[in-house]
């Protein structure tokens, strides 16, 4: 299963997080168990230490405290011991498991048994290459506009986008640029940029706002930014976005951030727009 091994592991995180907080939560519990009883129709409570035959030492009403503490260490305890077997079982997944396994297989025969052979499902590199082969219409550019084109040879909207689009070509992130995408209740939109990582098998978009400063613009923008999370595509997630104003310009080291992130891409080093200042201005 694709994404299982990050799955696992970020699993593997959150119930490490919860042993730390409720192990830290027992150093100072008291001995025994509470027992309950019902008498009246009222429930009467028993503090039972290892050692007693009987149910225990009845704890007054006024004693709401220790009642508190006893439920809670065993409510406690009882969380450890599965959080602590479901590490275990997850261990035991992670040492044996790879994503990609059955590509592995295929990946790893040679070349000339690899023509002979028709793998059970597509490799990554035949999903991409089918991905980047599927047409689609850009948004079209008004005659008026200012042309700029990119390393790549694609005309762009702005100084932004070219040194967002030459950014991903000069690392080899491969992308669309402007592909259309319908969101249900708001329409066809037109992302700066589409990508599909390797890592999350799933396309992902980056919005880039270069006039968040303009009232009309800002208030598209937000009214956009909400359609995408209608849909299910949020933030952080499977959205990327960059701003800009007319005195804040957009920033390189974040754009590399966040395409290490998302994109699949590792740290580079002499990158040439890593050699620009940080902020860059655009029009």
């Amino acid at each position: 299963m694709t994404g299982l091994k990050r799955m696992l592991l970020e699993e593997k995180q959150r119930l490490e997080a919860i042993c730390q907080k409720v192990n830290k939560r027992l150093e100072n519990v008291p001995q025994g168990m509470l027992h309950l009883s019902s008498c009246k129709n009222q429930v009467q409570y028993y503090h039972y230490l290892p050692g007693e035959k009987k149910r225990g030492s009845y704890i007054p009403k006024a004693n709401r405290e220790l009642p508190c503490q006893l439920a809670q260490k065993s409510y406690d305890e009882k969380v450890l011991k599965l959080a602590a077997r479901r590490l275990k079982q997850i261990q035991k997944i992670l040492n044996d498991y790879e994503d990609e396994e059955i590509e592995t297989i295929f990946l790893k025969e040679k070349p000339w048994r690899q023509e002979l052979i028709q793998p059970v499902e597509p490799i990554w590199e035949q999903k991409e290459k089918e991905w980047m082969e599927e047409p689609y219409e850009r948004m079209e550019v008004s005659e008026d506009a200012f042309v700029i084109l990119t390393e790549k040879g694609e005309r762009v909207r702005s100084k932004s986008e070219k040194i967002l689009a030459d950014y991903f070509y000069r690392n080899g992130i491969l992308y669309k640029y402007e592909k259309p995408l319908y969101l249900k209740g708001f329409g066809i939109v037109h992302p700066d940029f589409t990508f599909l990582p390797r890592k999350l098998k799933k396309e992902i978009y980056w919005e880039h706002h270069g006039r968040m400063d303009d009232p009309v613009y800002a208030q598209k923008a937000v009214k956009k930014i909400q359609a995408y999370e209608e849909n299910g595509i949020y933030p952080g997630e499977r959205l990327i976005l960059t701003f800009e104003t007319t005195k804040t310009f957009l920033n390189t080291r974040l754009m590399e951030t966040l395409a290490r992130q998302y994109l699949d891409q590792k740290p580079r080093q002499n990158v040439s727009c890593a050699s620009q200042s940080p902020m860059v201005k655009s029009d």
